[in-house]
């Protein structure tokens, strides 16, 4: 992108061959575009030469402008008369804001503010007197006790990889049912992948932290490998989620997070240094797979890792209401052979391997759920932002804040929960996380799913019609709502959750604490 142009600069080019249009104060030559317009070429034809923001923002919604960056020649305007002086980039210290500030659209840790002004918009600036004026004219940040620099300086190249990456070509992934394997290796370079498998510790044994952006660099890096927390962990999953796609996350996420922990856990050398990562049964490698190689019940299952190169494995994609490109299959073992040194742990032994990784299972459901439905709250309030109904714009009609309302309350509970569950992780023994966080993780799974279905609901009402056809403004919306039941069903559904969660915490009161029930 270069240059600057005016408005009678961009009217010049206004025919077939010839074409120039304005969106959001930026100029784009769409000439070479226009059969590739997926609307046909009449549309923008009938807005050559003009700004077209208005039309533009009707049918898409900003991540297309990400994706056809390339078009974008310039901006609209003059340019400025000197250059400004060169500066190092802000710290996140420095830093005002992060985030586009729409209310509860992020986590409160990421706002920064300065009160005063919020204040005098307030109108209580005769309020104010000069102590207290002196104090507020400071930037001031929602405090946090879980975040460190180090946590801060993830989420800024998350989001960029993110938004970068990810977000502009979700809507194509999704209808192509796949996930390019590109991405794959992206995430493995950036240590995404390593920062996921590792149930909240990083296997710094079993990768290079040199061959990834995130822990490359020692004390220097992105993340310091000493310094991996689970919060480090949650703000991967979280920002990926901002993608709105199940689909994508699963592909990436759901396999690894699921399939590999055991195997790290409980495997052999041999067995973790020989897989690196797994993805999903379309595409996998690797299968961690539960069989019965003993008698009845839980005593009689085994963890095995069987690989796709054996005989008589055939996978083909299952057709889903949802999660369209993740790759879930069907997986037929037709007298497979598989050598004794695939058995992950002791013979057996399998259901509990499983048991001890569902805690971290559904964590994951849960970070997922309710950045979905965070996501369904920002682009309700985008949308509602610059929607008019009687020329009155949404978000000044009481019944739809009431919606936004019911909304944030339920993210924002929901969040600081899972937040304080994690912490638990980092201070509890670990032998003691199965017994006493197993309850309460059972509880949050199907909070953070009821709050993903009723957010995702409101925000279709908000949005329309635009929120039941595929792509356009209301893309985000139909995509989750499609895919409510992909995260209210699997990690246990709702209602074996909520039974499991009271069962489970009654159980631990009477015999830890001798609770008289």
């Amino acid at each position: 992108m270069s240059g600057y142009y005016t408005a009678s600069q961009v009217a010049t080019h206004n025919s077939e061959n010839d074409c120039w249009v304005i969106i959001h104060d930026k100029v784009y030559d769409v000439s070479n575009f226009l059969n590739d317009h997926p609307g046909g070429k009449k549309i923008i034809l009938k807005n050559a030469g003009t700004d077209a923001t208005k039309q533009f923002d009707a049918f898409h919604n900003a991540g297309v402008l990400e994706k056809y960056g390339a078009l974008c020649i310039g901006n609209l305007g003059e340019p400025p008369k000197e250059a400004p002086a060169a500066q190092s980039a802000p710290t996140d210290d420095d830093e005002f804001q992060f985030g586009d500030m729409v209310p509860f659209g992020d986590p409160s840790w990421y706002e920064h503010t300065q009160i005063i002004m919020v204040s005098l918009d307030l109108g209580l600036d005769s309020m104010i007197n000069t102590k207290q004026t002196q104090y507020l004219n400071r930037y001031q940040q929602w405090g946090s006790p879980y975040y460190r620099e180090s946590h801060r300086r993830l989420r800024r190249v998350m989001r960029e990889f993110v938004e970068k990456e990810i977000m502009p070509f979700v809507f194509e992934w999704d209808e192509a049912r796949q996930v390019p394997m590109f991405l794959f290796k992206k995430c493995a370079e950036m240590g995404i992948l390593a920062a996921v498998a590792g149930n909240g510790h990083l296997p710094t044994d079993y990768f290079n932290v040199e061959d990834t952006t995130l822990f490359r660099g020692g004390d220097s890096a992105v993340v310091p490998p000493k310094e991996f927390d689970p919060f480090h962990g949650f703000i991967i999953f979280d920002e990926l989620s901002r993608c709105a796609s199940g689909g994508v996350l699963w592909g990436i996420l759901g396999g690894l997070g699921i399939g590999l922990p055991p195997v790290i856990k409980n495997g052999s050398e041999e067995l973790k240094r020989r897989i690196k990562w797994i993805t999903n049964g379309t595409f996998a490698d690797y299968f961690t797979t539960a069989v019965r190689t003993g008698g009845e019940g839980m005593g009689g299952v085994s963890l095995l890792v069987i690989e796709r190169t054996m005989p008589g494995v055939t996978t083909r994609q299952m057709k889903c209401s949802g999660v369209w490109s993740s790759g879930t299959a069907y997986i037929n073992f037709e007298d497979v052979k598989v050598p004794r040194a695939n058995i992950v742990g002791k013979e057996n032994r399998g259901f509990k391997y499983i048991m001890n990784n569902f805690n971290h299972e559904r964590m994951g459901v849960v970070i997922q759920a309710t950045r979905l439905a965070r996501v369904c709250l920002e682009e309700a309030i985008k949308y509602g932002s610059k929607r008019k109904t009687f020329g009155v714009k949404l978000v000044n009609h009481p019944v739809l804040r009431n919606k936004l309302a019911h909304m944030a309350r339920q993210i924002e509970a929901t969040h600081a929960w899972t937040e304080n569950v994690i912490y638990q992780t980092m201070t509890m023994p670990e032998d003691l996380q199965m017994i006493k966080l197993g309850g309460p993780i059972a509880l949050l799974k199907a909070q953070s799913t009821q709050t993903l279905e009723f957010c995702a609901r409101e925000a279709a009402q908000i949005f329309g019609g635009l929120a039941y056809t595929r792509g356009g403004q209301g893309e985000k919306v139909e995509r989750i709502y499609r895919e409510v039941r992909a995260y209210a069903i699997p990690g246990g559904s709702e209602e074996i959750m909520l039974d499991l969660g009271m069962r489970q915490s009654i159980k631990v009161a009477s015999s830890l604490y001798g609770a008289k029930l």
